[in-house]
């Protein structure tokens, strides 16, 4: 799957995402899952703002790419989550908070895709 189409699924999955006109054009709009920073991708899955594709548990600890694993946020946040807790061992208990935190709000952010 490739990314753009990646992105469009966690919108189609992401309560927070709706259709909006912005600076004249038609595009979603949604929430970093850290922050709630507001964040605009095109119509075709291009990112407009800063926003990456979060892995809630890390890949490099076995995360997948499976939609309920995956989340938007701002590059900022998600870079500062992979800094501060995605390189630790599994049984830290940061990590483990983090991931437990980001798999509530995505699931607190889920809808059934249309």
């Amino acid at each position: 799957m490739g990314q753009q189409h990646r992105v469009l699924a966690i919108v189609a999955t992401d309560r927070t995402f709706e259709r909006v006109s912005w600076r004249g054009r038609e595009v979603w709009s949604g929430k970093c899952i850290h922050c709630n920073t507001r964040l605009q991708i095109e119509l075709d899955g291009t990112p407009i703002s800063r926003a990456t594709i979060e892995h809630i548990f890390p890949r490099n600890h076995g995360g997948t790419d499976d939609i309920e694993n995956l989340a938007l946020a701002c590059a900022r946040c998600n870079g500062g989550k992979g800094s501060r807790h995605d390189h630790k061992p599994l049984t830290d208990p940061k990590l483990l908070e983090m991931v437990e935190r980001l798999r509530e709000r995505r699931q607190k952010r889920w809808r059934e895709p249309t």
